[in-house]
């Protein structure tokens, strides 16, 4: 399965990459923001990591562009953000994203929510 993994931050986007290696995924395309993202994604993108804070167009932005495209209505969505507060999580839900990880993380979260996405993806 291809990651496209979305941050501005490349230390975050290095960790996350990392993270994912670790737990057995090898085919992942990095973008710096939201309008990156948009960009490098295409069919072939089936799981999307991004941050919602970030210069261009946010993680939640993103979110809701890909939903309005073919291609990208029902592909997964794991927001990693340092935003917790509950109605940032409820907005984010709201945009489309299917679930939520509050960083710092651990490889063992990042693999049980993407396989909870996996399993039992969202329509």
């Amino acid at each position: 399965m291809k990651f496209l993994v979305v941050d501005d931050s490349a230390t975050m986007r290095r960790i996350v990459v990392n993270s994912l290696q670790r737990i057995g995924y090898a085919d992942i395309v990095e973008a710096e923001d939201g309008l990156d993202a948009l960009n490098k994604y295409d069919a072939s993108i089936g799981f999307v990591v991004t941050d919602w804070n970030m210069p261009n167009m946010t993680g939640t932005e993103l979110v809701q562009a890909l939903r309005q495209r073919d291609d990208g209505r029902t592909v997964p969505v794991l927001m990693v953000t340092a935003r917790s507060v509950r109605e940032d999580i409820i907005t984010a839900l709201e945009a489309g994203v299917n679930n939520y990880i509050v960083k710092p993380f651990t490889p063992q979260v990042l693999k049980e929510k993407i396989d909870s996405l996996i399993v039992a993806p969202a329509a």
